[in-house]
């Protein structure tokens, strides 16, 4: 991972130097626009593995990580109606009413997705999802549920910082943006590397209660970052030119819900069809480790977006220099990927870092070869959606995402049933061909006039 990026960041800085300085967008303004942002998402990637590794190394890995993995994917379906709302912020937030609006519309939605987590947890309902319907055994069952109470916090935590983030991003302040999630990093660090000295908590417990404290930790930091720039919104006149109204907030707003909602809510189905696959266990014990350091390389990919969507331009005159620093970008998170995924190194990830039994290790490798190009797409489908946002089109977006959606539960279903193949292995096939869908079919709308 550290060559690939070293290999970016030499190549980026070579093209700075020849960049045609009659370009008004040159690659050194996005590459330092981009850089804390790309820095936040490496920060908040490094938090899987090394909860993952902890929780390797402490007792019943197996049923542990799989619980772990599994509550996430819960926590991540609840919170998806909220994730959306940084690009929310950068797109609608350009004075003090509509700082506002939606800021309400932000408050509203934190309180009722906290709402829904809490019932979910009442353990009639939790045990009907994850035995009845879902087909675990009552040991993760129950681990999963002690994790999922303790991440109750988590969706409304991430709602409310990247409500902020986004004005902070708004106003060219992505570096603050950084230093949150370097708060984030930190809290998590010593949270969990207190539990895991301690030896009184299971290894579940670990990673569930390190990633809420630290997301309230960076929620907390985010808003002490953002409060001079509020206090300048906050000073502006009204102006009754640029009117923000609930109305216009939820035509736009809905579809970016609808799109996580949809997106992430594949994450706790493909874990119920893996449940039902062959090596079932082992599948759900590796898939937290594969796809958190996969999330490593696909973080720099997701960072993109917001940085198209901000520097893009009302008549997309910043597209050509933005797209190809992401060609650049992309090039290299799959030779990094591949470098893992298709060496030794892989033994070394899954091992000596991840703390995983060499049979664990061996069986993740698979999975890891599979997803090697999937960081492009990745770029690739955070171009398309910022153009989309930045043109305040977001329609397509959910319907590429429903495309994709049916997709991976199709080509799962279609493996597990007819092929009678591996749960993680299906799995990682799934989702590429469910990626390759949407970004097809994003081609046109989100190109067009480009």
């Amino acid at each position: 991972m550290f060559v690939g990026i070293s290999l970016i960041l030499t190549l980026i800085k070579f093209t700075i130097e020849v960049t045609d300085s009659s370009v008004q967008l040159t690659y050194k303004k996005i590459f330092y626009f981009w850089l804390p942002l790309a820095a936040t998402w490496i920060m908040m990637s490094v938090e899987g593995p090394f909860l993952a590794s902890l929780i390797a190394r402490s007792s019943e890995p197996k049923f542990n990580l799989a619980a772990y993995g599994i509550a996430f994917s819960f926590a991540l379906i609840i919170e998806a109606p909220i994730i959306m709302m940084m690009s929310a912020s950068i797109a609608l937030v350009k004075n003090r009413q509509s700082f506002l609006k939606l800021k309400n519309f932000t408050y509203a939605v934190n309180t009722l997705i906290t709402l829904i987590m809490l019932i979910a947890v009442i353990p009639v309902v939790f045990y009907s999802i994850t035995e009845t319907l879902i087909g675990l055994p009552a040991e993760i069952s129950r681990l999963t549920h002690i994790a999922t109470i303790i991440l109750l916090p988590w969706p409304g935590a991430i709602g409310y910082r990247r409500f902020y983030q986004g004005i902070l991003i708004n106003n060219n302040l992505t570096r603050r943006v950084a230093y949150g999630t370097a708060v984030r990093l930190i809290a998590m660090l010593i949270c969990a590397s207190a539990l895991y000295v301690s030896g009184i908590v299971e290894g579940v417990v670990i990673g569930a209660t390190s990633l809420s404290f630290a997301v309230i930790m960076e929620a907390i930091a985010v808003r002490l970052m953002v409060n001079r720039t509020l206090k300048k919104i906050n000073s502006e006149n009204l102006s009754t030119t640029q009117i923000l109204t609930y109305r216009q907030i939820i035509k736009f707003y809905y579809p970016l819900a609808l799109t996580s909602l949809i997106g992430l809510g594949v994450q706790p189905l493909v874990t119920f069809l893996v449940g039902q696959s062959r090596m079932a266990i082992e599948s759900l014990a590796v898939l937290p480790v594969v796809t958190s350091f996969i999330f490593i390389f696909r973080s720099l990919g997701l960072s993109y977006q917001e940085v198209m969507i901000a520097l893009v331009g009302e008549q997309r005159e910043g597209f050509k220099p933005l797209f190809r620093f992401a060609f650049v970008l992309a090039s290299f998170l799959v030779v990094g990927l591949s470098m893992f995924a298709f060496t030794p190194l892989a033994d070394f990830w899954f091992i000596t870092v991840s703390g995983l039994s060499d049979s664990l290790a061996e069986f993740a490798k698979l999975p890891l070869m599979i997803m090697f190009f999937f960081p492009a797409l990745t770029v690739l489908i955070s171009i398309q959606r910022a153009l989309l946002v930045s043109s305040k089109n977001t329609k397509p977006i959910t319907m590429a995402t429903v495309l994709e959606f049916i997709t991976i539960i199709i080509v799962m279903l279609t493996l597990i049933n007819k092929f009678d193949a591996v749960g993680a292995v299906a799995a990682m096939l799934a989702l590429i061909a469910g990626r390759l869908v949407a970004n097809i079919y994003l081609f046109k709308s989100s190109f067009r006039q480009t």
